[in-house]
């Protein structure tokens, strides 16, 4: 009899210790009591930048984009037992950490519609990992497999054809990109990011930024890794003739929602937060080389089931950031070659871009994840190099990585060209176009998606408001037969044209002045394909596309 009421003992003791452990919960909120105010008044929840990218797609601010009532956040933040950890206006909810008796009685609240718990089952008694597996899921995670050499970044960029929007001045100039990562060090002195942190915003400049993780605006802190550093230096680094970024004349914002030491629920809150951040700020695309899947305590763990965009919080944050009118791309995962195959969240949210990674020789990456979503939508939506991929470090080294970590930013500096080449395009038209032009649109494949972007076949279709500026002067002729380009002049010229040739690998083929009789270049020399000319005269400048097809 005593022993067996010791171990009923036991037990209860158990219970209530397993009652006592904190849990991480969403409290989600009734309504918006301020919403009517707000939004007769959206220049206080968005900056003008973000209204005119909204006006520009015709989406109109909703109560989502109201803040979340003060009062009722404070009734949870004076609340006994519970910390509130982050806080979204696009759920009308905040992230707290407590217990689960102290989480349950704020249902009381009247202000409360309903609590979700991170754990599904709080009966699940799945063991912790250890704080060196924890260590090693971190960095399989972040996957910075790095072997040193110093080398060019050209065929990254050339693999997308990319190289030949810079070519005609399409460098990502003008447009805003969130990268949210894990953290910085090193961008505020690294000679490769020389030009963004000069407060010249004619090369692009980082524009501000945040650590959620510490709530602090030191988002250039040594975090115990440079993973951020490495992800924004595939868009933006540029080294004289070694090193060049998709898009090195973006601007940025770079946000830290990923904790290195800890795997938590409450990273996908971090997430989602900074996401409504860059969103009032008139950002246009949102980078994340980040996944959740597994945490440190097994009973917050996601499965496959789950990965159908409507099931985690950072998922469902981020379509809505896709809904707001921004193109949010987001790395598939490293777990191709894992037990767990698949995409991790939020690269299975609905109306974003998730990518996948491809080798130098463009073959598939083994690590790169698979899909499809678990409600069958076709991921990645494309893919890039992240097989010995080029970055640049904390130190300016130039070194190669591997990872869908930087496939993702690539597709994102990609992205950026492509909206500044199309600027009356919708964010969900830029996404159209690439997965559109990604090689195996019309042949999916679980791994593959839509396959490798390809984007020298846009440029061709882009008008060219330059080109009236010349009209007056002169005209541009291209026979295809003889393959003489001619510029044609309606009067004696009074200085000379500057005109230059390029491949479509970005190659000066031709560097000529026009004046008088001097005035063809002849192509008939070189191989058939697209080449560009770019020209100067009287201070004004054009481009032109001319095809060489015999």
């Amino acid at each position: 009899m005593k022993k067996v009421l010791f171990l009923m003992f036991l037990q209860m003791g158990f219970l209530q210790a397993q009652e006592e452990t904190p849990e991480h919960a969403w409290v989600y909120f009734k309504d918006k009591p301020d919403a009517v105010y707000f939004l007769q008044a959206p220049h206080l929840m968005l900056t003008q930048k973000a209204l005119d990218r909204r006006s520009k797609q015709g989406i109109n601010p909703n109560e989502k984009d109201v803040p979340l009532c003060p009062d009722y956040v404070a009734s949870i933040a004076t609340a006994t037992g519970v910390t509130v950890k982050a806080r979204s206006k696009w759920m009308n909810a905040v992230h707290v950490l407590g217990t689960p008796s102290d989480i349950e009685d704020l249902q009381n609240l009247t202000a409360v519609d309903s609590i979700q718990f991170a754990n599904k089952s709080r009966d699940n008694t799945q063991p912790s990992i250890t704080p060196q597996e924890q260590k090693i899921t971190k960095i399989n995670k972040l996957k910075t497999l790095e072997s040193y050499s110093y080398g060019s970044s050209f065929h990254q960029t050339n693999m997308m054809e990319v190289d030949a929007f810079h070519n005609v001045g399409y460098d990502g100039q003008g447009m805003y990109i969130a990268v949210i990562d894990a953290g910085f060090y090193g961008v505020g002195t690294a000679r490769a990011f020389e030009h963004v942190v000069d407060d010249n915003t004619e090369n692009g400049q980082v524009l501000g930024g945040y650590n959620y993780v510490q709530q602090s605006s030191n988002f250039y802190t040594n975090t115990g890794s440079d993973h951020g550093t490495q992800v924004l230096s595939t868009i933006t680094a540029n080294i004289d003739n070694q090193f060049v970024g998709t898009a090195p004349k973006a601007s940025f914002y770079l946000f830290i929602t990923e904790d290195v030491a800890n795997e938590t629920p409450l990273e996908e809150s971090l997430w989602v937060q900074a996401a409504e951040k860059a969103d009032s700020l008139g950002v246009d695309i949102i980078n994340t080389s980040l996944g959740y899947s597994e945490f440190d305590e097994g009973k917050y763990n996601y499965t496959y089931a789950d990965m159908d965009g409507k099931t985690t919080f950072i998922s469902r944050g981020a379509t809505i950031a896709a809904q707001k009118g921004m193109v949010v791309v987001n790395s598939i995962g490293n777990s191709g070659n894992d037990s767990w195959k698949y995409m991790t969240a939020p690269a299975d949210a609905d109306g974003i871009v998730s990518v996948g990674a491809v080798n130098e020789d463009e073959s598939l990456a083994s690590f790169s994840s698979f899909g499809p979503t678990s409600d069958h939508r076709i991921k990645p939506e494309t893919l890039a190099q992240g097989g010995e991929v080029y970055v640049v470090d904390e130190n300016n080294n130039i070194k190669t990585s591997n990872g869908t970590s930087f496939s993702g930013p690539i597709i994102a500096g990609v992205a950026a060209c492509l909206w500044q080449a199309y600027p009356n395009k919708k964010s969900l038209e830029i996404r159209e176009m690439i997965i559109k032009n990604s090689d195996n649109y019309l042949n999916s494949t679980d791994q593959g998606g839509y396959g490798i972007l390809r984007v020298g076949n846009l440029l061709p279709q882009l008008s060219n408001p330059l080109e009236e500026q010349h009209k007056k002067d002169y005209n541009i002729l291209f026979d295809q037969v003889s393959n003489v380009i001619q510029f044609q002049f309606y009067n004696t010229p009074t200085e000379p044209l500057h005109v230059q040739l390029f491949s479509i690998t970005g190659v000066v083929l031709e560097n000529k002045q026009m004046i008088g009789s001097n005035n063809t270049i002849n192509i008939n020399s070189y191989t058939n394909g697209v080449y560009y000319l770019r020209y100067s005269y009287k201070g004004k400048n054009g481009v032109r596309v001319v095809y060489k097809i015999n």
